[in-house]
């Protein structure tokens, strides 16, 4: 999914990560992954990377940051695992309803996008996606759209790095060791999505991710019901 679009990995993998790991693990280990693959392929796209656009989400992402990082160390975690679901059978069925093209989007609209997408990114780092609804109504070009969704990845990643280290978050047992263990199929995952960007449909390919959001996202609100 990075390697198809530059953003969305996480919102695939982690409602099926939470069933083999804790949020706080599954969250922090997704977070890692990004950043590594971002490491070894983010420079070959940065010269088509909006940073006008960045810059105004960057303030309003910042506060929802450290509002999400609140309630991921303090709540519950399965009213934590309801929203998730909620949010990505929400954004599966905006996916797979959606007709035309994205709709244009005034610039004041950053403000709430992004800090809503900084709650999102700290607690589960699926933030990514609405800074994608976002950078779509704002930029044309597909080519800048991509590496601008992949840029806004990186900087919501570092940034959550700071603050998870900040929390302990990352010195939980055995992090480390399987962020180490899973890169190799991340790095596979998005080399074979950057094939596929320039030779398969876009529409057949992001219709299949969205209907397995819808399970993963069903399967999240069962469990934590």
């Amino acid at each position: 999914m990075f390697g198809f679009t530059g953003f969305g990995s996480t919102v695939i993998a982690l409602p099926l990560l939470v069933h083999l790991f804790p949020l706080k693990f599954a969250v922090s280990l997704l977070m890692l992954l990004d950043l590594a693959v971002a490491a070894l392929f983010g420079a070959r796209m940065r010269r088509e990377v909006r940073l006008d656009e960045i810059r105004w989400l960057l303030p309003f992402m910042l506060g929802g940051m450290l509002l999400g990082l609140t309630v991921l160390i303090t709540a519950p975690e399965e009213p934590l695992l309801l929203t998730l679901g909620t949010f990505v059978l929400a954004y599966a069925a905006w996916g797979l309803f959606r007709r035309g093209g994205p709709p244009p989007l005034a610039r004041g609209w950053c403000a709430p996008i992004g800090f809503a997408g900084g709650v999102f990114s700290a607690l589960f780092g699926t933030g990514g996606v609405l800074f994608a609804i976002y950078n779509a109504g704002r930029i044309h070009s597909a080519a800048e759209l991509r590496a601008t969704n992949a840029a806004m990845i990186v900087l919501a990643s570092l940034l959550r790095l700071a603050l998870f280290a900040l929390a302990g978050l990352l010195t939980q047992e055995g992090l480390l060791i399987a962020a180490s263990a899973l890169l190799p199929a991340m790095i596979l995952g998005f080399w074979a999505g950057s094939r596929l960007h320039h030779r398969a449909p876009a529409t057949m390919i992001v219709h299949s991710l969205y209907a397995l959001m819808v399970i993963a996202g069903l399967s999240l609100i069962v469990r934590a019901a």
